[in-house]
């Protein structure tokens, strides 16, 4: 079997045990897990906070640096610093936003975390990068990248790349199971 099948294996035994053992259906379409993102309105109002923006209009761009929340609608991301990417020709519109300094991702049945993160309005995709974490309920996947698709709700786990001395990350997960009468 090859390396993204095993993956994409893992990720649907992943949503088979959250499922079962969490609550909120995690459903399967296409072979794989379905996000409870799926179907996220990217078109909601975005509303940050943060200690402190720097706007570099000339750039399109504006930096939010401390304690960065984000909300839009059920999605919340939480960060140290996040570059906010926009166009401004004929009005104001957010293109992408680039997180950095640890990344939580939120929504109402996932918490994902990683090194750093981008959310791709535009493409409707959601990238967390270095040491990412997907947890629902007690179950839990962790990996070198996850990728997000928020049309399909398709959550894809890949392991790190290969560092000094080392053969490459892999997916690693822990799963809980229902209670089965008899052992």
């Amino acid at each position: 079997m090859s390396r993204m099948g095993k993956i994409s294996n893992l990720v649907a035994a992943f949503a088979l045990a959250a499922t079962t053992a969490g609550g909120v259906a995690l459903a399967q379409t296409q072979g794989g897990p379905v996000s409870a993102l799926k179907g996220h309105n990217s078109n909601a109002p975005i509303d940050v906070a943060s200690d402190r923006i720097e706007v570099q209009d000339r750039a399109d761009r504006a930096i939010f640096a401390g304690n960065v929340k984000v909300r839009q609608a059920e999605l919340a991301l939480d960060t140290e610093r996040l570059t906010v990417a926009y166009t401004s020709t004929g009005g104001l519109q957010i293109d992408r936003l680039d997180a950095s300094g640890g990344v939580t991702v939120r929504s109402p049945s996932e918490t994902a975390r990683g090194d750093f993160g981008i959310y791709d309005l535009n493409r409707r995709l959601i990238t967390l990068i270095g040491a990412v974490q997907l947890q629902r309920g007690d179950s839990r996947i962790s990996g070198g990248r996850m990728t997000i698709d928020l049309d399909s709700g398709r959550a894809v786990v890949d392991g790190g790349p290969a560092g000094v001395g080392e053969s490459g990350g892999r997916v690693t997960g822990r799963f809980t199971v229902p209670q089965r009468r008899g052992g």
